[in-house]
């Protein structure tokens, strides 16, 4: 499934203050003393590494803030599947700008790409289970659009994006509100008919209770294999199974394979490594 890309609208604050932290107070000193100002160049962005190219857009535009006059010829979309020594994209134009946009553009496109390829890990290890992969609330602060982006480039879905788009009630929650049949009264009378409501649930007697009251979704937090087995029993498809806690490529085949409906990981977007992408002089 081909994602579509983020509208520029979006994408174009947070590469511009990106740029901006990196330029400071004087701009870059280092390119514009060493640099002439007629030079100019030919790069190309190269994998070093095999993975999914993801936040392409991104480091195109970090050139391009930087230096309209720069083109690009893309050869690795988003999406791509690419191996170690390809060519996503060559980079022309004025060095100055290539120098100057060069981290900027190399921070996203390889965080946002190692995003994708854990994604994509996940969902190859999942395959011939009934179970998808999803991504949490668990993304670095600013940049949530254009994980959860990475996240879909991957194969995977996106949870709630912020606070106001679904109903997850959990144990504070529950603490809080005197229970849980007193939380889902109270949420229930209170959202609109189009809002979801989910229960976080982490023991079966939990579960148990959480069955009597209308719910749309669990959430089984941190539960052993056998304990999700049973719970997707329990449950008998009347709601929507989702299983959460250190969901990574080594230990998703066995959680999905208890059947569950979803697998809810935040390791996706708060500890993945960087797809080592560079930037080639040629």
């Amino acid at each position: 499934m081909t994602v579509p890309p983020l509208p520029a609208i979006m994408i174009e604050p947070l590469v511009r203050a990106a740029l901006l932290e990196d330029l400071g107070r004087a701009g870059d000193i280092t390119t514009d003393a060493v640099v002439p100002r007629d030079a100019r160049a030919e790069t190309a962005l190269v994998a070093r590494q095999s993975g999914v190219i993801a936040g392409l857009d991104c480091a195109l535009m970090a050139f391009r803030l930087i230096e309209p006059a720069l083109t690009a010829e893309i050869a690795r979309p988003d999406g791509s599947a690419v191996g170690g020594g390809e060519i996503i994209a060559t980079i022309s134009g004025p060095t100055r700008g290539i120098l100057s946009a060069e981290r900027v553009a190399l921070n996203f496109i390889c965080h946002l790409s190692g995003i994708a390829s854990s994604a994509a890990a996940i969902v190859q290890s999942i395959e011939g289970h009934r179970a998808r992969l999803v991504c949490t609330r668990k993304t670095m602060p600013g940049l949530r659009a254009l994980q959860k982006y990475a996240v879909r480039v991957g194969g995977g879905f996106n949870h709630r994006f912020g606070l106001d788009d679904g109903v997850l009630i959990k144990d504070n929650h529950v603490a809080a509100a005197g229970g849980l049949e007193a939380a889902v009264s109270r949420a229930r009378a209170a959202i609109g008919h189009l809002v979801k409501i989910e229960i976080e649930v982490d023991t079966l007697p939990q579960l148990e209770e959480a069955l009597r009251l209308p719910v749309d979704a669990v959430l089984l937090d941190n539960m052993s294999l056998d304990e999700l087995r049973s719970a997707v029993a329990l449950v008998g498809g009347r709601l929507v199974t989702e299983a959460s806690g250190r969901i990574t490529p080594e230990t998703a085949p066995a959680v999905a394979a208890t059947g569950v409906d979803l697998l809810s990981s935040g390791w996706l977007t708060h500890s993945v490594t960087a797809l080592d992408i560079g930037l080639d002089w040629r």
